[in-house]
């Protein structure tokens, strides 16, 4: 069924079989508010856009069925996503020194002093590439003075997650006040999560490390998009999650019709990363959900073990989906070596970028 709202003259359309054909329902238009009220007692067949009936906010709904509710919910969703992705380029883009860098490095008929070359573009990336080759964590017996150098002793994987990490520093280093987020706190969690799993990656599956460390490293973009979105539904949200029964996500999916991590796949299309990652982002809190994808099942694990050991969490009832250890091949013993690797990483990267 067509539906016109009087309020704001949108017009929408209802799965038919989602209306409680036979009664009286109501809603709130999701773009203004105005409460749309539908007689189905005696629906018409036809195509014309049926009249919404413009009401005071105050007046009493009529009643509403869990199948009008269940629609009007997935309206909402529909409607605040499509709102969402016309604004997401308000997100400040991948640096393009950080695009075209990864684009050269893909050839394998380019060279280090190709690489060099791009980098050298930015002062700023060249400058916290230089800064992070040296820190302690990477052990080089040599200090490392230029950026070719770098991209001699450092190699083409490495390099590739170090320029990543500065390109989606300037993006992820800030405060999520509707995630209850400091700043910082989000990048601390992201650069876990990039490198739990690049670990598991060289453990299970060496050939996706470098795409398991990017996808771990921007894995939760969605939530720089969707804070302003949270933060202004900041009570429903609290009541959510005051009711102890379900997480977060839960709750995104409850208030807005969708994740974080749906948003977090657009983000990857939009900065043109491969399908493979975008999929496994999508899917990284359900793997299962993924057709298989190895890679999601490394980001949801990896994800698991930064959020369990508290570094950049805010979802307390955060658990590792069945299966998901098997799948891998992990047990317990697995997971406490990686979780102390991690946090090493975290805290001497965090050291050397003070």
């Amino acid at each position: 069924m067509r539906i016109e709202c009087l309020g704001c003259q949108k017009v929408y359309k209802l799965p038919d079989e989602q209306l409680p054909v036979g009664k009286q329902v109501s809603f709130p238009c999701p773009s203004c508010k105005t409460t749309i009220k539908l007689d189905l007692r005696s629906k018409a067949k036809t195509d014309s856009p049926a009249p919404g009936i413009q009401t005071p906010k105050n007046e009493p709904k009529i009643e509403s069925g869990p199948a009008a509710a269940s629609a009007a919910q997935q309206l909402y969703g529909k409607e605040l996503m499509n709102k969402i992705l016309k604004k997401i380029g308000d997100l400040p883009p991948m640096s393009q020194v950080v695009l075209k860098a990864r684009k050269v490095m893909a050839d394998k008929k380019s060279g280090f002093k190709k690489i060099a070359e791009v980098l050298e573009t930015d002062q700023a990336i060249a400058a916290g590439v230089l800064k992070m080759a040296n820190s302690a964590f990477y052990g080089l017996s040599c200090n490392v003075s230029s950026i070719h150098q770098a991209t001699v002793i450092l190699g083409y994987k490495i390099l590739g997650q170090l320029i990543t990490v500065m390109g989606a520093s300037k993006n992820i280093d800030k405060t999520l006040k509707g995630y209850k987020l400091g700043a910082g706190v989000l990048w601390r969690h992201s650069l876990a999560v990039a490198f739990g799993s690049k670990v598991i990656a060289e453990k299970k599956y060496p050939v996706l490390d470098n795409d398991a460390f990017t996808a771990g490293l921007i894995h939760d973009s969605g939530k720089i998009i969707l804070d302003n979105y949270v933060y202004a539904r900041k009570k429903e949200f609290d009541n959510f999650i005051k009711s102890g029964k379900q997480s977060f996500i839960d709750a995104e999916k409850e208030i807005l019709g969708f994740d974080h991590s749906q948003i977090s796949y657009e983000i990857c299309r939009l900065w043109n990363f491969p399908e493979s990652i975008a999929l496994a982002i999508k899917y990284h809190h359900n793997p299962s959900l993924s057709q298989s994808s190895e890679l999601a099942y490394i980001l949801h694990l990896a994800d698991s073990i930064a959020v369990m050991g508290g570094i950049g969490a805010e979802n307390k009832k955060h658990q590792i989906e069945e299966g998901a250890m098997e799948y891998l091949g992990f047990d317990e013993d697995d997971l406490n070596q990686i979780s102390d690797e991690v946090v090493e990483y975290v805290n001497n990267l965090g050291k050397n970028n003070e």
